[in-house]
């Protein structure tokens, strides 16, 4: 045999190889949502405990607990880790926990920790993102910063006790207490300049916001942590995303409650984090119940990591802006996004599924599976595809069209909504490009469907108030 017709065998038995693997991928891809799964391991820890009481702290509602949460945690790194116990009573804390690696910050059953909405108690300033855009500003609540192995845990309650009379003024909005005089994020010298910033490319160094900037925190944020485990808590009252894990590996989200109605108050934000499970979890907000995210345009493109490999699994969601979505600070792309056996059911939730993007976002969005999921009422839609998100920023920056592929979902059934299914893709040649469903029944439909720009649409035992949607 010559050599060169070996090679040609060789070349074609890997690409035949390759194509199977791509058939192997669209016919089964939920065996790669149990290939995730066997990679996310919570963290584990000696089994060593530091109350915070015999630190100095009293569960009156009064003393300052923080700097006898910081002694705890500090010696329970110092002797290679355990658990850090909140004991039941209500503890006031003047500022944010930050963690150190195998710590376990565990919140009994009958403890709250209630934190300060005093902005100067947040500073001096770390390094966070705000809305998808590097920058240093107020510390998260609670907040880590490249470390390992680390948890929050427990059946108490964590309290960071914005309202209309403190944080959420500062979105701007009158229906969170703001009135005309009031400072706000809109102004020049916080969201504009901020946006304005990442559009220049500015040194993340020179970015430095905090006092009087009104951008406020997030509320628990392990940034470019490495095992990390949020577990049966009860959040309440952020005053902006409440769980967001950023550039994080190896992330599990179980049985905790979320409830926060304030502005931006999405309830779990994995953003450019890789392998992530979000189970057991209820979900009740201002704004998306999930959202998946990965920088906002030039951040997201510069630091070039999407959220990817993404469980969703048991969650219920009410209230909020959509029950799972994708974007719209999604820059650095989005794949592998698995969500089943979900239920999503309030007058108040305005989508089920939700894709949002626009020309400036850029970044690819594929490889999304839904199935099992029981919608009850949504206002607008249960699926949602949108191309032509609002900007929120310079609109005459250069375009990043967005790709978004591979969408499928199956055996959804909603009782009530305005459509079934929505999408808008960008124009004739920037398409969102196939988009499955299988085994969907959307009843009390009111416009029944809305769909521009799709290719490579299919429709099997759909159905729209029990009449089958053809091709």
């Amino acid at each position: 045999m010559k050599q060169s017709t070996y090679i040609l065998l060789i070349v074609l038995m890997l690409l035949g190889c390759q194509t199977q693997q791509k058939l192997k991928d669209v016919e089964a891809p939920w065996s790669k949502m149990e290939v995730i799964l066997s990679e996310i391991n919570s963290p584990t820890f000696p089994n060593k405990t530091f109350t915070i009481t015999d630190f100095g702290a009293k569960a009156d509602g009064k003393t300052d607990a923080l700097d006898a949460i910081k002694k705890a945690i500090k010696k329970c790194h110092s002797e290679g880790g355990g658990k850090v116990v909140i004991p039941a009573g209500e503890y006031k804390v003047n500022g944010g926990i930050h963690l150190e690696s195998n710590v376990n910050l565990h919140i009994s059953e009958g403890a709250n920790l209630k934190f300060s909405t005093v902005p100067s108690h947040y500073l001096p300033v770390v390094f966070t993102r705000w809305e998808g855009v590097e920058l240093m500003n107020y510390s998260p609540l609670i907040y880590a910063f490249e470390k390992e192995n680390i948890a929050i845990t427990g059946k108490g309650i964590i309290d960071g006790q914005a309202s209309n009379e403190n944080w959420w003024v500062w979105s701007g909005k009158e229906i969170y207490g703001w009135q005309e005089g009031m400072p706000r994020q809109q102004d020049d010298a916080s969201r504009t300049k901020l946006y304005k910033m990442n559009e220049l490319g500015t040194p993340v160094s020179e970015r430095i916001f905090g006092k009087n900037t009104y951008l406020r925190p997030n509320f628990i944020q392990p940034y470019n942590c490495k095992n990390v485990l949020i577990e049966g808590v009860t959040i309440k009252n952020s005053p902006m995303w409440v769980v967001h894990p950023v550039l994080c590996k190896n992330v599990t989200v179980q049985d905790i409650k979320v409830i926060s109605h304030g502005p931006n108050s999405d309830g779990c934000n994995p953003e450019s984090c890789n392998n992530v499970l979000i189970k057991n979890c209820y979900f009740d907000t201002g704004d998306d119940c999930i959202a998946l995210k990965s920088g906002r345009n030039q951040d997201g493109r510069r630091i070039a990591r999407p959220v990817e490999n993404i469980v969703i699994q048991n969650c219920i969601m009410k209230d909020g802006h959509g029950g799972v979505v994708i974007g719209s600070e999604v820059s650095g792309g989005a794949r592998n996004i698995f969500a089943e056996n979900c239920q999503m059911d309030s007058p108040n939730l305005d989508r089920a599924i939700r894709i949002k993007t626009n020309k400036i976002r850029g970044g690819i969005i594929e490889n999304l599976f839904f199935r099992k999921i029981m919608v009850g009422e949504v206002k607008e839609a249960v699926v949602k595809v949108n191309m032509h998100y609002a900007i929120y920023s310079n609109p005459d920056q250069e375009y990043y069209i967005p790709e978004v592929k591979n969408i499928y979902i199956e055996d959804v059934k909603s009782s009530k909504s305005k459509y079934g299914i929505l999408v808008e893709g960008y124009d004739e040649k920037n398409t969102v490009d196939n988009l499955q469903l299988k085994n969907c029944q959307f009843t009390g439909v009111q416009n029944g469907n809305s769909i521009q720009y799709v290719s490579n649409l299919k429709f099997e035992e759909v159905y729209i108030n029990d009449k089958v949607v053809k091709q």
